[in-house]
């Protein structure tokens, strides 16, 4: 028995060739755009280990002074500096009073890349989530420095020198991962931070209360802290959408 084979012919119109001209080139769109994205994670993070390094690096060189304090000494900052904020706008700086840049000895004056100078005032380890880095700061108080600044490591935000009577105020990142503060968020009262100023003085801290802001409430900044010693550690939640704080007080 003879079998009849039937094709279909198919018959390529104008349509479908445009069609699939329109799909090779939402392909290759698709795969750039895939390229793109993903050099610019690499990206992200070499730059990301790149300024891990420099803060460790940065850790690693301090040198802190054996000085003994007894109740009648009151340290102060030789570069001490003061600032009038904007109350619209906590990061816009109304007017400092310029910093001089005889600092002493133990301060040792750096520069990131984009020739932003600053130095190391104390250190800050947090044992329960494995943080340790150098605290830093700059000659000014403003947005564009602190960015900057953030990208290197902790920065200090606000307040008094380490270690001294007030709310002592420390900003870092959230990069979801092992770096900078990316872990604040997870830590819970009772922990301790331990910080350590450049004269070798380590207080340690425990930690009385955890919160969520608006990234523009500033009010954890508060300086009243009725004679205590308190640290404060604000970072990101892990959508960069509100601000988490921690506040800690010297363990007496």
């Amino acid at each position: 028995m003879n079998q009849i084979l039937v094709s279909e012919k198919l018959y390529i119109t104008p349509e479908l060739k445009r069609k699939k001209k329109m799909y090779k080139i939402d392909f290759f769109i698709s795969v750039f755009l895939v390229c793109i994205l993903f050099s610019y994670y690499i990206y992200a993070e070499y730059d990301k280990n790149k300024n891990e390094a420099i803060s460790q690096e940065i850790l690693s060189n301090l040198s802190f002074e054996d000085n003994v304090v007894d109740d009648t000494t009151i340290k102060f900052a030789n570069n001490s500096i003061v600032v009038i904020l904007n109350t619209e706008d906590p990061f816009e700086v109304i007017y400092t009073e310029p910093v001089e840049e005889e600092t002493g000895d133990n301060i040792e004056w750096r520069e990131t890349a984009a020739g932003t100078r600053y130095y190391a005032v104390a250190t800050v380890n947090i044992p329960s989530i494995d943080c340790t880095y150098p605290v830093i700061t700059g000659n000014e108080l403003n947005s564009e420095q602190l960015d900057e600044l953030l990208k290197i490591s902790p920065c200090k935000f606000w307040g008094p020198d380490p270690n001294a009577v007030g709310n002592f105020c420390i900003v870092g990142h959230n990069y979801r991962s092992n770096k900078f503060f990316s872990h604040v968020p997870d830590m819970s009262i009772g922990e301790t931070i331990e910080i350590t100023d450049m004269n070798g003085e380590k207080l340690i801290y425990k930690v009385y209360d955890k919160y969520v802001v608006e990234p523009d409430d500033v009010s954890c900044t508060s300086q009243r802290t009725n004679g205590l010693k308190e640290v404060t550690l604000i970072t990101c939640t892990d959508d960069s959408k509100l601000r988490v704080i921690v506040k800690a007080r010297e363990i007496m």
